[in-house]
Parts: C-alpha cells; sequence; structure tokens
C-alpha cells in the first residue's frame, strides 16, 4: 500500500473546483466540518456510552466519548507520523501527510459510533438476536410480487414462501451479523441525506479509515487469528461503494493502516472512560480500584506493570492528600486515568512503528497494543469495568428494558416493511408502522431499489427498519415504544 493512494481526497460523488475559491481548507478539513454539522453526529448525544438514559452531566455519551477518541486520534496520528518521518524514514512518506493524517483520524474518530443503534453495543445485540430468531420464521405470499416462486416447492398451504427461500445467503448473514461499525459507512454514504443519495459524500480516505473490518458478512471468521474478519465491514447493499472506496486507496482487501489507529484510540478512550464514569456514579471506589489492582500483581507476579498501576494510583492518592483536595480520591482516580491514557498513546506509537513493514504489506492482524504492556493495562481496567459496571444491577435492569423496546420495534416494524412498496395487501397497522420511518430513509430506499429485483427490494426494505432503528436515540426509542403501549 502507497500513502499516496491511502490519503485519498476524492469522494464518491466528484465536486467541481470553483476557480478563485477562497476556501483554503483540505479536503479532509472540509469533512470535519461537515460531520460535526450534521443531525447523525448531533444524536450521539442521547445515545448510550456505558450507562444508558443516565441523567448526570458527567457521565459519557456517544458524543462525548467520540469527541475523546478524535483528540486520541490526532494524538496518535501527530506521534505515529512523525515516527515515520524521524526513524522510520519511509522515503515514499511526505512531510505533507502528516497534516492529512491527523485530519482523517479527527474525523475518522467523530464518526467510529455514528451507526450504532440506541442502548449501546447491548442494542447490536438484540437486533442480531432479533433476526436469527425470526428471520427463518418470515413468510410472504408468493402471489404477486413472488409469482416466479410459485411451484418451487417452497410455497406452503396458505401461499406464502419463507423469506429465507427469496433473500440470498449474504443478504440473510448481514442482519446475522449486524454491526454499528458497518452501519456506520451506511450513515456516512447515504442515509445522511442533505443534498443527495451520497450521504455526507467524504473522502474515500476518511470512509476507508471507518470501515474496520474488509470483509463482508460471508467471510466473518470470528476464530480467525486475523482481527480484520472478525466482523463485517459492508452491507450487500454497499458493496459497489466499498469496493470504489477500496480501488481508489489501494487496499486489495487489506485493512487501511489508519484504521489500527482509530482503533487503538478507540480501546483508550472506553477502557479508561469506564473506570472514570464507575467512580463517578459510585460503581468504584478508589480503595476497590487498588484492590483489584493488587489482586491481579499477586496473581501474575512476575509482570511488573500492575506494582506500576498500583504504585502510580497511590503516588495519585498522596498528592491530593498534599494538596488539600477535598476527595483524594477522586483526585487520584482522574490523575491516574490521564496518566493510564499518556502511556497508553506511547505504547501504540511504537508497537505501529515496530510492525510497520507488516502494516503496510496487510499482513499485520492483531490490535496495536497486542503483544505489548498496554494489552495488560486494557485488560486489566476491562475485568475492572465488567466486573463492577457491566454486571452492576442497575445496567442489566435497563439492558432488558432495551430488550423489550427493540424487540418491539423489530417485531411491529420488520412485517410492515416486507409489504411496504409492494402489491401485496397489508394489515392497516402496517401503513401506520410504516408512517413513521423517516420520510429521509424512505426516499434512499426508493432511489437504490429503483431497477433492482424483487428479491433485493426486499432485502432493502428490511435494511430500511435497521436503518431507522439505528438513527434513534436512546430517549427516542423509549419515548416511542411507551407511546405505541399507551404508557405515557
Amino acid at each position: 500500500m502507497e500513502w499516496n493512494e491511502l490519503l485519498c481526497g476524492d469522494r464518491i460523488r466528484s465536486i467541481a473546483k470553483k476557480e478563485g475559491s477562497s476556501d483554503l481548507r483540505s479536503e479532509f478539513e472540509k469533512d470535519y466540518h461537515r460531520i460535526i454539522g450534521s443531525a447523525s453526529f448531533r444524536r450521539l448525544q442521547d445515545k448510550t456510552q456505558v450507562f444508558p438514559l443516565d441523567q448526570s452531566d458527567f457521565i459519557r455519551t456517544r458524543l462525548t466519548h467520540s469527541l475523546e477518541v478524535s483528540s486520541f486520534c490526532k494524538s496518535l496520528g501527530q506521534n505515529i507520523s512523525r515516527k515515520i518521518l524521524t526513524e522510520i524514514k519511509d522515503e515514499k512518506f511526505e512531510p505533507s501527510y502528516q497534516q492529512d493524517i491527523c485530519d482523517i483520524l479527527q474525523c475518522a474518530g467523530l464518526l467510529h459510533d455514528i451507526g450504532n443503534p440506541p442502548f449501546g453495543h447491548f442494542g447490536e445485540t438484540v437486533i442480531r438476536q432479533w433476526f436469527k430468531e425470526n428471520l427463518p420464521k418470515l413468510k410472504v405470499p408468493a402471489e404477486g410480487v413472488f409469482e416466479r416462486i410459485k411451484g418451487s416447492g417452497y410455497v406452503d398451504e396458505d401461499g406464502k414462501v419463507p423469506l429465507m427461500e427469496i433473500l440470498n445467503l449474504q443478504m440473510q448473514k448481514d442482519f446475522y451479523h449486524f454491526e454499528g461499525n458497518t452501519q456506520a459507512l451506511r450513515v456516512v454514504s447515504k442515509l445522511h441525506y442533505l443534498v443527495d443519495e451520497h450521504g455526507m459524500n467524504l473522502t474515500k480516505g476518511l470512509l476507508a479509515t471507518i470501515i474496520k473490518y474488509p470483509v463482508s458478512s460471508l467471510d466473518v471468521d470470528k476464530d480467525s487469528p486475523d482481527i480484520c474478519r472478525h466482523k463485517m465491514g459492508y452491507y450487500y447493499a454497499d458493496k459497489d461503494i466499498f469496493e470504489d472506496i477500496e480501488k481508489s486507496c489501494g487496499l486489495n482487501g487489506r485493512r487501511h493502516p489508519l484504521t489500527y489507529i482509530l482503533e487503538a484510540a478507540d480501546d483508550i478512550a472506553y477502557r479508561t472512560a469506564d473506570i472514570e464514569d464507575a467512580y463517578k456514579k459510585g460503581k468504584i471506589s478508589y480503595g476497590l480500584l487498588v484492590r483489584e489492582l493488587e489482586k491481579m500483581a499477586y496473581a501474575d507476579q512476575s509482570d511488573p506493570i500492575y506494582r506500576q498501576l498500583i504504585d502510580t494510583l497511590k503516588y495519585r492518592f498522596g498528592k491530593g492528600i498534599e494538596q488539600g483536595v477535598n476527595d483524594p480520591g477522586e483526585y487520584a482516580v482522574q490523575n491516574w486515568i490521564i496518566a493510564v491514557q499518556g502511556r497508553l498513546i506511547y505504547l501504540a506509537t511504537d508497537s505501529f512503528a515496530e510492525h510497520y513493514k507488516e502494516i503496510m504489506d496487510g499482513s499485520f492482524g492483531q490490535e496495536l497494543l497486542e503483544g505489548t504492556e498496554g494489552k495488560h493495562i486494557v485488560d486489566a481496567l476491562g475485568e475492572i469495568a465488567i466486573k463492577y459496571v457491566f454486571n452492576s444491577e442497575q445496567i442489566l435492569k435497563i439492558e432488558v428494558c432495551a430488550d423489550n423496546i427493540l424487540s418491539y420495534l423489530l417485531d411491529r416494524l420488520v412485517p410492515a416493511a416486507i409489504y411496504y412498496d409492494t402489491n401485496i395487501k397489508s394489515k392497516p397497522i402496517d401503513s401506520r408502522m410504516i408512517s413513521f420511518v423517516s420520510d429521509n430513509y424512505k426516499r434512499i430506499y426508493h432511489i437504490y431499489s429503483k431497477g433492482k429485483s424483487e428479491d433485493e427490494k426486499l432485502y432493502l426494505r428490511l435494511l430500511l427498519v435497521t436503518d431507522y432503528v439505528c438513527g434513534m436515540t436512546d430517549s427516542y426509542a423509549k419515548r416511542l415504544y411507551q407511546e405505541l403501549n399507551g404508557l405515557t
């Protein structure tokens, strides 16, 4: 892979440059302003990071998390670019690329969660599980639209045919492997309907960076040693866009090098933020954090990293007492988090430099922090968060509520979408349900379904549902559920 191709500033829809324009921004700087001004980005302020529907002004949302990831991305981009120039001395890496890399990564940090459904990663799980349980059960009348299937042996005594016999395997697996990461590409390249059907029409270098997994749902292999195959990166419906991006950036099936940096920034941000938010919520105390780290140090006495973490945390506590702060524990945890973040950024930078050749030839198949002391740090923080936050009664109760809300909406919306835009007579309730879907999303459906087969139109109508649900904020999903069930 070559940097001059990887940093592709072209867009899906080319824009003619005006002569004498006073706009001195680079294409990647223009991307930043398109993202910041979008409704999709603003909606992240009401989407879960860790604590769903939390009323605290301090606790992070997807918006504040994305801003932090963006900041870490830029820092990593600066550090890594400097190493490429001064230590690796890649002759094909021009000094001007440093700014482009920082701008792309800053934007990628803002976008990396823009496709996430309400209620965080648990929302993704609910959507996947719903389709795994229900898609095999769904049927549609063969009469009319699917007339060609009559006589195929798939039609039951009621004249209906299973959707599984209409949708091809990739279409089916798109829903079984549903991911917010995959939805992000769809949001920015299509669903953000402002000017036309090309969404935000961002640069291809940026779009390539946010595609974490350059494989389709057919090629997902969670057991593969190559992390690039653990999840899908694009829908069947967006294959043409993916292939255009891949060709323009010279990827040839490989992950964009900047994606490793984005992923590291995300890990650093959420692993450390989870601990700080948990402290603010009273789920973790200074003493408890010390005790948990002490247990890890005792269990693995050969690894000095745990003792270093403990010593740094205790040192910060002592500094808080010296300065006479009201809560030395809070002072210690917050300042310790900053120190840990700095250490992880340093380790990720070194790892990128160490594995530069494999990253650039596409053979690197792990996270940047893998094999470094940083992996021990993020794993330790993750274990503590799972034990005291994600398995807490408060979170579990809200996740049960989230399951009820999203399952109910899918129960009602999917049958309605199946009959939408067909000559098949549907129930009166179906037309009412489909009326709730954004006109913009329906417009995108009609644009991209034009001239398509009835099979693909059916698939696109199912995507219409996931598009609508993923666009919901936590509060909107909860409110819609309550209104439809007469609970308000």
